[in-house]
């Protein structure tokens, strides 16, 4: 964890307590949820090579992102039919990881996003 900027926006991090979804994971509601155990979590290879672990919300969810965020031409569909379900994880704990206030999420996914640019620009 050696960075110290977003590598989307190139503010500031911060080091933050997270759950284990990727995308929702900094949101102190879903660490509240997370202790409660109100979600499971799943790996999935969501473009070819780029993994993110997700909880049940989110995977569900991922489809309404807006396909160009990734690099992807408009039009083009995104979400759970599309994506490559690795396997469920199980016996997860909270963590600590990077967060970009300015993006509002973790450095996990910043580095998903901006791999999956690279990769869909091409």
């Amino acid at each position: 964890m050696q960075e110290t900027q977003c590598p989307i926006c190139y503010g500031p991090l911060e080091i933050i307590e997270v759950a284990p979804c990727d995308e929702c994971g900094a949101n102190p509601r879903e660490l509240k949820e997370f202790e409660e155990g109100y979600h499971t979590f799943s790996e999935y290879e969501v473009f070819p090579g780029l993994h993110l672990t997700l909880c049940n919300f989110c995977d569900a969810d991922f489809a309404s992102y807006d396909p160009t965020y990734f690099g992807l031409p408009r039009g083009t569909r995104v979400g759970i039919g599309r994506m490559k379900f690795v396997r469920q994880l199980k016996n997860l704990s909270k963590g600590k990881d990077k967060f970009c206030p300015a993006c509002n999420h973790r450095l996990t996914f910043l580095r998903f996003v901006n791999q999956a640019r690279a990769q869909n620009s091409c």
